[in-house]
């Protein structure tokens, strides 16, 4: 085991002893699978892109966002390093989920998370910080079932802050101007007759 696994073990070790209790045990299942596939990142997304007409736009770039997000994430860096998770190397710890089977290194809950969170804030969604909160709490709690290591969440939330970046980017200097940017912002008074 290389010493930068073996410190952050330590780290999920402190974890475990002064935050694990019943309650704990059971909120952070049911917060880690909120990130699952990014599946509620991708109906906010949908949500805004087709329920909120002034926000299309938004919706549109948090969807950008959780496509970069896969393939950077989970298509490229996750097989190119390829790194064991921490419960792996630590079987004394009993898992209060089901072992993942993709390699642990960057954290996709993570990256996701913060994909779409990062749009948020950056398009000032009014509800971006709760957003910001609930991507927070699904990287805690990869750290909590002990099924990531720290530099895992923080490498997914650099990955997802990046992905941001790029769908708000492509979306300001390529998409916002064309047809399909103008078609997505119109108001509801315009498409009235």
């Amino acid at each position: 085991m290389n010493p930068l696994s073996a410190a952050e073990l330590g780290i999920l070790d402190w974890i475990a002893a002064h935050c694990q209790s019943a309650w704990m045990d059971v909120l952070m299942p049911a917060i880690t699978r909120l990130g699952d596939s990014g599946m509620i990142w991708i109906l906010l997304g949908f949500a805004i892109l087709l329920f909120s007409r002034k926000e299309r736009a938004t919706g549109f770039q948090v969807l950008t966002a959780l496509l970069l997000s896969l393939i950077v994430c989970n298509l490229l860096l996750k097989h190119a390093v390829g790194r064991i998770r921490p419960c792996d190397l630590n079987t004394a710890v009993e898992l209060l989920i089901h072992r993942p089977g993709d390699p642990s290194f960057p954290s996709g809950h993570t990256s996701a998370s913060f994909a779409a969170a990062m749009v948020l804030v950056l398009t000032k969604w009014r509800g971006r910080w709760a957003a910001l909160a609930l991507a927070a709490l699904i990287a805690f709690s990869r750290l909590y079932l002990y099924v990531h290591f720290p530099t895992d969440v923080l490498g997914g939330a650099l990955v997802g802050t990046v992905c941001a970046l790029l769908a708000v980017t492509i979306w300001r200097k390529w998409l916002d101007k064309t047809a399909f940017g103008r078609i997505l912002t119109r108001s509801k008074e315009e498409n009235a007759p």
